[in-house]
């Protein structure tokens, strides 16, 4: 499906369905072709990449000669895709799902999973259903995987005697396409058509491991509601407030839930990679890894909506990545908590509308940031500060943690944003090292080591009076690093985390000064590119993260009204699914950069709490 709106032969970013069973992740275009799936994991290499390259590989389910659906939505609770088309003969309905089931493992153990194994498991198929509500229609399948990112055609070939059943190869791996309709070849595509008439079901499912596919429509449909019934169980267990918002909030976590790589809690940035932030530009980056900044937001928000496992799960990870780094902590890890991430261009893709270069990888990885130390040791407050407990094992990782943030503090960094140009003293890597110490201190306190809670609270002091006197300006705004009077939308972070009271007036300044004058149409930008050395060309669009942060900033200093305000406007820009990329074009409302992002899903839960707590408090005065 093209936009007709642009000419291109890609859909919208903010168009495209997700899909997860909590190992791998899909994204479906509104034309019924799945055009991102990487396998058997998301960082793997990609089976279906045309969202990066028209010739990449899909996977399309659809009436014959129909393109635009007429509706397309999420079964209530679930991370199954309801795509549904009106035609001249008929109407037709598709179901998308990557299969959910019991636990796999019972007579071996599993060779990725490092968590507690729990009653389900990803099933390693993607079915997809079609049903004829009314009339007839003729459904038209057309398989075409082209493995290892494009770069590997597949060879198809019968696994037995009839035409129901086909086998791609490729690259060194194999896909198994089970159905009820015969399938034929064209080349490197796989196709089958039939005419489906009122009340009659067909099925496709695409399988990639020693796990048997479903073999008929009844095993099919049992399995979609086995998966159906996962997810919403799921769901129940959040404890979600009762609130006009709540749809946002309940897709918000199963976004990322659906993020979450289960065999070792850790959650991706994001399913893609190289989806531009700036269109045609060359800010296309790998986000299908695991950030160490995001560990205490995220676990904020998992915590806040009651998923305590998938919280303690993902902190895990990141006491596993701290313990293993010392004090060497990186700001990212594969999802598997492997420490390289080289950065490769694939020169062979022509990138979403022609956004160059795609890139596998993030050389970002080995960055030397402050901000890590801070997220670690602050995580591990979130994890304990319930408990009222701190065993010897995470007692080490803090002081390991908090030591390194005061041996490195005063140092230069290439800060919150990964920038590629020259290390800078930034501000809001100050601020995290003071957490790490400020935490670490309220951390020692619950130890008993006195002398420890006295040498890190005194550095925390030392930290912020450094920060006051070099990163504040004439107007008492703090500024993106010691040498500029430029703002930063990161700052945002700084009431929230209790830098500074709410009451203070270089907090309150900053705040407003960030929606004031770092905002376009009121959505915010990380940094006014022209006035930040971040090593690239081009322009980009609003951060939702950042506008997220700063309806939380808005609600923590009291202006509670226009955080609302801002709210309901972001909300108003989710895609149709209530989903979200990175950044969002405050002039056109067009999503740009990786997606689904898991960060601005964090910062959706966080604000919303934010006001729903503002709000409950007005209505006790």
């Amino acid at each position: 499906m093209s936009d007709e709106s642009t000419g291109s032969p890609f859909p919208p970013i903010a168009d495209y369905g997700f899909l997860s069973d909590c190992e791998t992740t899909a994204l479906v275009a509104p034309n019924g072709a799945v055009e991102w799936l990487c396998l058997p994991r998301m960082d793997s290499p990609s089976v279906f990449g045309a969202v990066l390259d028209r010739d990449a590989g899909t996977f399309r389910v659809s009436p014959d000669g129909a393109d635009v659906p007429a509706a397309r939505r999420y079964v209530p609770g679930t991370m199954v895709l309801e795509t549904t088309w009106c035609t001249r003969s008929g109407w037709l309905q598709v179901l998308d799902v990557l299969l959910m089931g019991p636990w796999h493992h019972e007579t071996e153990r599993s060779g990725s999973h490092r968590r507690a194994p729990t009653d389900y498991d990803a099933d390693h198929v993607l079915l997809r259903i079609a049903r004829c509500l009314s009339g007839q229609v003729q459904l038209r399948m057309e398989c075409a995987p082209v493995f290892d990112y494009g770069r590997a055609p597949a060879q198809w070939s019968y696994p037995d005697g009839g035409y129901r059943a086909a086998r791609a190869e490729g690259g060194g791996s194999e896909l198994l396409l089970t159905t009820d309709t015969n399938v034929g070849f064209e080349g490197a595509h796989a196709t089958s058509r039939t005419l489906v008439k009122e009340g009659e079901w067909r099925f496709f499912a695409l399988s990639w491991s020693e796990h048997a596919p479903p073999a008929s429509v009844d095993e099919a449909l049992d399995r979609l509601t086995w998966t159906e019934h996962h997810w919403r169980h799921w769901l129940d267990r959040g404890d979600f407030p009762d609130h006009r918002w709540l749809p946002y909030l309940q897709r918000s976590a199963l976004t990322l839930k659906g993020l979450t790589f289960a065999p070792t809690g850790a959650i991706a940035a994001a399913s893609t990679t190289s989806l531009p932030e700036t269109p045609g530009g060359e800010r296309n980056w790998d986000y299908r890894y695991s950030w160490i900044r995001d560990s205490a937001l995220a676990l904020w928000a998992l915590y806040a909506l009651g998923f305590d496992w998938e919280a303690n799960d993902f902190f895990y990870f990141v006491a596993e990545a701290a313990e293993a780094a010392g004090g060497h902590l990186q700001i990212m890890y594969g999802v598997d908590g492997r420490a390289t991430l080289d950065e490769e261009v694939l020169g062979h893709l022509d990138g979403y509308e022609g956004a160059y270069p795609v890139r596998i990888g993030n050389g970002a990885y080995d960055q030397a940031q402050h901000d890590v130390w801070g997220a670690a040791v602050g995580a591990i407050y979130q994890y304990v500060r319930s408990r009222d407990r701190l065993d010897d094992r995470l007692w080490s990782i803090v002081v390991t943690q908090v030591e390194a943030a005061l041996e490195h503090w005063r140092g230069p960094d290439r800060g919150p944003w990964e920038v590629r140009g020259e290390p800078q003293h930034f501000t809001t890597s100050k601020i995290a090292c003071w957490l790490a110490a400020d935490r670490g201190a309220r951390l020692a306190a619950l130890r008993g080591d006195a002398k420890r809670e006295d040498r890190w609270a005194r550095a925390a002091t030392e930290i912020r009076d450094d920060v006051l006197e070099h990163a504040v300006d004439d107007r008492g705004v703090l500024c993106q690093h010691y040498a500029t009077t430029a703002l930063d939308a990161s700052l945002l972070l700084m009431p929230i985390v209790g830098f500074l009271s709410p009451d203070d007036p270089r907090c309150r300044a900053t705040v407003l000064a960030i929606a004031d004058e770092l905002t376009e149409d009121d959505l915010v930008l990380r940094y006014l590119v022209e006035s930040t050395d971040d090593g690239l060309s081009g322009e980009e669009g609003t951060f939702t993260i950042c506008s997220f942060a700063l309806v939380s900033a808005l609600a923590v200093i009291g202006e509670v009204e226009r955080a609302t305000a801002l709210c309901e406007k972001l909300l108003g820009s989710a895609s149709s699914l209530h989903l979200y990329a990175e950044e969002i074009d405050p002039h056109s409302g067009r999503h740009l950069g990786n997606f689904p992002q898991a960060f601005t899903h964090l910062g959706l839960i966080q604000a919303v709490m934010n006001i729903v707590r503002a709000e409950k408090k007005a209505a006790r005065r």
